[in-house]
């Protein structure tokens, strides 16, 4: 399904991004309009503006979210586990090859964090968020921009531009290669699915705050984006007495 700029993480999904990464970089990428559903405005209104400090794109793939993390005021750094993907990124910012949920990055370390398009790639994104709360600082951001799991998936027919056809599926988060188009990334590399119940509490259990939403694509949304943040340490108020 072409939605999105996906990235790989786990075993199988290495190969395949590998596989398709320089078709990616110059086909994929290169026919596509400037912006067609809305990913880098929901990273634009959604990414606080920077002072300098670091933001790392967990799967950052070929790295071309790294201009507007710069325009926002940030040093971009990545991680993808796919070489093929990270050789074309390395033009484009610092990167390393390494595990999702499993950061080469010291806890409280960074101010932000991003994920583009890439939770479908990602079969343990629970175990992803959990790591990225994990490196990021108190109050620092985390943004996910992902493909819409109410109306993307091997259960949503989008072959018709005016109307999305949802079939039965939405409730079963698992992966697949169902696709309705043969010119995208889903039928080459595959895709899990988070309902959005799911997808949610994957946020609250990592221990992030909800603070803003955002969709991209018209005339159904194609994208859904989300703001959160680590929250500050609590202060022991019990301990606090005034003589």
């Amino acid at each position: 399904m072409s939605t999105g700029r996906g990235r790989s993480t786990g075993v199988m999904a290495i190969a395949a991004y590998d596989e398709i990464a320089d078709w990616y970089e110059e086909q994929f990428l290169g026919a596509q309009c400037e912006d067609p559903i809305g990913v880098d405005n929901a990273l634009r209104t959604l990414l606080d503006r920077g002072d300098g400090g670091t933001c790392l794109e967990i799967g950052c793939g070929t790295g071309i979210h790294a201009a507007s993390v710069r325009e926002l005021g940030w040093t971009p750094i990545g991680i993808d586990v796919s070489a093929g993907m990270l050789r074309h990124a390395r033009a484009r910012l610092p990167v390393a090859q390494a595990d999702a949920r499993r950061l080469p990055i010291a806890d409280n370390s960074v101010a932000a964090v991003i994920a583009m398009m890439v939770h479908t790639d990602m079969p343990d994104y629970p175990a992803v968020l959990r790591d990225a709360a994990r490196v990021l600082r108190p109050g620092g951001v985390f943004v996910h921009v992902g493909v819409h799991p109410c109306f993307c998936g091997g259960f949503a027919d989008r072959s018709d531009g005016d109307a999305v056809v949802i079939r039965p599926g939405y409730r079963n988060g698992r992966w697949t290669k169902a696709s309705w188009t043969d010119q995208g990334l889903r039928d080459k590399v595959g895709a899990s699915h988070l309902p959005l119940p799911d997808l949610m509490h994957a946020f609250l259990d990592a221990g992030l705050l909800l603070e803003r939403f955002a969709e991209g694509g018209a005339p159904t949304p194609a994208v859904l984006a989300v703001r959160t943040r680590k929250p500050h340490e609590r202060r022991d108020w019990s301990v606090e007495r005034t003589e």
